[in-house]
């Protein structure tokens, strides 16, 4: 099904699509029945129709991740191992694909390294992580981490994301194995692990996502999704415990930092009937909710965010974003008819 298809059905241009009562502007029609979606100052026109390529060929699996590049490209990973990575120009027209190799494809991170860019790939199904350049050339593979006493073979360990710091060390998040986080530096060498499957602060249950957060300079930190329990967490950069932030309702994915705000793909509601129940969230710099596009409005009482649910069947289990330079969104999505990214445009 296509999804200029799957407006018409699902009828986003009437009251019919909405799944639950409404508040705080969540969808408006705007001019020439351009659809809007989000709350207070982030709000965004819809285009269902960006970066859409012939699926003969250059088909896609499961749109996994999106990162813009240092020339102002959008680059694509997909599980499908036909053209794993996919470079879209910023109008959704096809500049080049690559990748044949990656049938676990997951995680996607853009490494700048003395002007040149690198991508940091999980795979789940190779139980590794692989460094390439941005057109594809293997720089190095990093297996499962053997010595370290908390793995006893490769398929306890199906990481799913990585995020880098300006020295080039990077952590890697086993969101699918045994929810450990590990510390390499920019060889690739072992410098600490942390974390693990559990219900404790510092433990994880489903540690889909992390990123280097060095909004305030003086205190870089790590924030990592631990989706299952509907919680961002906040590490220092050794591996301690410092804070966690709920987000009730929504499993969150990769958190995504733009400027001063934190971006969230989240995979579906709580507890919605449908299991393609997800939206986007956003925090500003004080870690609050202040817009949730195809959900609820975020709202606080007794400091205490309400639970979020999707109020528009817009996205389709929607996994990453990114945002460009213009603040438009880029969304991709898992298990979603083999989708192309959706764009959101910022009004």
């Amino acid at each position: 099904m296509s999804r200029r298809q799957f407006l018409k059905q699902s009828s986003l241009f009437s009251l019919g699509i909405l799944t639950y009562p409404m508040s705080g502007n969540a969808l408006e029609l705007g001019t020439e029945n351009d659809v809007i979606i989000g709350h207070n100052t982030h709000r965004y026109k819809v285009n269902m129709n960006w970066g859409n390529l012939d699926a003969l060929k250059t088909p896609v699996k499961d749109c996994h991740e999106m990162v813009q590049d240092s020339k102002g490209r959008i680059v694509l990973l997909t599980n499908h191992t036909k053209n794993n990575i996919i470079i879209y120009d910023k109008s959704g027209k096809l500049i080049s694909t690559w990748g044949t190799q990656y049938p676990g494809g997951h995680g996607l991170t853009l490494v700048k390294e003395n002007g040149e860019d690198f991508l940091l790939i999980t795979d789940y199904e190779r139980h590794q992580v692989i460094k390439t350049t941005i057109d594809g050339k293997v720089v190095f593979e990093i297996d499962y981490p053997a010595d370290t006493g908390k793995y006893t073979n490769k398929e306890e360990f199906k990481p799913t994301e990585t995020t880098v710091l300006e020295n080039g060390d990077f952590y890697v998040a086993d969101g699918y194995g045994n929810q450990y986080i590990t510390h390499y530096n920019y060889k690739g060498e072992l410098l600490n692990i942390f974390g693990g499957r559990g219900t404790e602060n510092s433990q994880f249950l489903n540690a889909h996502g992390i990123c280097y957060d060095n909004r305030d300079k003086n205190n870089p930190s790590l924030l990592i999704s631990a989706r299952e329990m509907n919680v961002l967490k906040r590490f220092d950069l050794k591996g301690n415990y410092l804070e966690s932030i709920p987000v009730p309702g929504a499993l969150i994915c990769r958190p995504v930092i733009h400027k001063n705000d934190i971006y969230f793909a989240v995979l579906k509601s709580k507890n919605a009937p449908n299991s393609d129940s997800g939206f986007l969230l956003i925090m500003n710099q004080k870690n609050e909710v202040v817009s949730c596009p195809g959900a609820t409005l975020p709202e606080y009482k007794n400091n205490r965010l309400e639970e979020l649910y999707q109020t528009v069947r817009l996205f389709q289990h929607p996994h990453d974003v990114c945002i460009d330079n213009d603040e438009n969104i880029y969304v991709a999505q898992w298990n979603s008819g083999q989708t192309y990214p959706i764009k959101l445009t910022r009004v």
